[in-house]
């Protein structure tokens, strides 16, 4: 498996065609599966499920199409886009269990800064409680610290998993991000801990081999952790 970091921001569009072309590639088994950590600049990708009324300031920044599932969201310096491409053929065809286990490689990855992270039912992505902050009804704020948004073409992966690590998160405010009004977005910096890439990059590779084994763990794909 190549392991790849992609220096400075990436173009969308461009780097878009390279993980499409590898995941051709992969299926045609003439390439290994791949894993790029990147950045972005400032952007939006809508995704298959988008509804145009959640681009609340469509001038702001280039908006993409994405081709994945998913909704809005944004993508941008200090977060931490990871591209997953994976042959489902040789680990289990399936999607459920596919997803389950990025969830739970994100919910690992944040476990090693001593951060909870959590799923919710009907909400897509990684959520941390935050009990300094009032949310809905006066319980404490729940927001979002990763998104997933995936795509399987020969059921070869591609797209991935977003995580904040220190974005702007005043840029999230030009869209409804993934769909979702009532809850906001943070990040590992914002939860008041001083981490960087690096530190994340090196929490995502300790956990990515419990990931892999996840999509061939023959329990049944109920997403726990």
């Amino acid at each position: 498996m190549e392991i790849k970091h992609i220096s400075g921001f990436a173009p969308y569009t461009q780097t878009l065609a390279a993980m499409e072309a590898r995941v051709a590639e992969i299926a045609a088994g003439t390439a290994d599966e791949a894993i790029w950590l990147l950045e972005h600049p400032p952007l939006y990708t809508a995704g298959t499920s988008t509804n145009p009324a959640d681009l609340t300031d469509p001038s702001r920044f280039p908006v993409h199409i994405a081709g994945r599932g998913g909704q809005y969201t944004y993508h941008g310096p200090g977060q931490r886009v990871v591209y997953v491409m994976l042959d489902l053929n040789t680990r289990g065809r399936d999607v459920r269990r596919f997803v389950c286990a990025l969830e739970d490689w994100i919910i690992a990855t944040l476990a090693a800064f001593n951060v909870r992270g959590e799923r919710r039912t009907g909400r897509v992505g990684v959520w941390v409680v935050r009990p300094d902050r009032i949310g809905a009804g006066g319980a404490p704020a729940e927001e979002k610290i990763a998104a997933i948004g995936v795509k399987l073409r020969r059921w070869v992966s591609f797209h991935g998993i977003s995580i904040n690590v220190e974005p702007d998160l005043s840029h999230f405010s030009g869209i409804v991000p993934c769909g979702i009004k009532d809850h906001g977005v943070t990040s590992l910096v914002d939860l008041g801990l001083p981490v960087t890439l690096a530190d994340l990059d090196a929490a995502l590779l300790a956990a990515l081999p419990q990931m892999l084994a996840r999509l061939t763990d023959a329990s049944p794909a109920a997403c726990t952790v």
